[in-house]
């Protein structure tokens, strides 16, 4: 079956951080998207520039219906554009959901770590938002690299989300804080010996990444060479 492209209305936007906006995406009357997942991504234009497209997770999960979610920072020209200028009541031309960036919420018991930096960690709200949402017992465990506690993304939701739910952890270190930063979290980048921490389970985990491809390279090292799991439990998305 053909996707539906559409011109979707904005219904609201969201600043999330100075350089980041959350955008929802109205569903047009009779659109059917057919089935889609959370973890996946659309790919979105402006109607008056539609050669150039660029494709954004969703943040939003596939429990929502009658929108879309996607929270963009301000990077390239659709990022810097969208955090500029996207306002309630525009319009963007929307092609539906793809993508196999699933979380394994069966069979029941898995543990997903998840691994992310600075925008990266946008999909997996999407993942807590469905876990919490129909109260799995599946663990998640997101570990997520910022330089200080002004670009922590969602950090508001994600605390709300650990009172909700006592499967759902959120763990945070922090790159270039100054020394006085009062700060009492981790500090320094994602390492292997920190993943490794989190893992008590190693044949019902499955991990994820998302953000540099530095980053990404590195628990991919340490899941299927360190732990010496098969790749079929590693799932990543990378850039630059």
């Amino acid at each position: 079956m053909a996707k539906v492209i559409a011109d979707m209305l904005i219904e609201s936007v969201t600043l999330e951080l100075p350089d980041v906006k959350t955008v929802r995406l109205q569903w047009p009357e009779g659109y059917d998207p057919g089935e889609f997942k959370t973890g996946q991504f659309i790919t979105v234009a402006w109607p008056h520039k539609p050669k150039y497209r660029r494709a954004y997770s969703l943040s939003s999960c596939g429990l929502d219906r009658g929108f879309y979610e996607v929270t963009v920072k301000r990077d390239g020209k659709m990022g810097t554009s969208v955090v500029d200028w996207a306002e309630a009541g525009d319009r963007m031309t929307v092609i539906p959901p793809a993508g196999r960036f699933l979380p394994v919420f069966d069979p029941p018991g898995k543990h997903l770590i998840c691994v992310a930096g600075g925008s990266g960690v946008t999909p997996f709200r999407g993942f807590v938002r469905e876990a919490t949402a129909r109260n799995l017992d599946t663990r998640i465990t997101v570990l997520y690299t910022v330089r200080t506690t002004q670009d922590i993304i969602f950090a508001r939701e994600f605390q709300e989300l650990e009172a909700k739910n006592p499967r759902f952890r959120f763990l945070v270190t922090c790159t270039r804080l100054t020394p006085e930063d009062p700060w009492t979290g981790r500090r320094g980048r994602i390492t292997p010996e920190w993943v490794r921490s989190f893992v008590d389970d190693p044949a019902n985990t499955v991990f994820y990444a998302c953000g540099t491809n530095e980053m990404v390279g590195a628990v991919e090292h340490l899941v299927t060479g360190d732990l010496g799991l098969p790749k079929e439990q590693m799932k990543t998305e990378k850039w630059g």
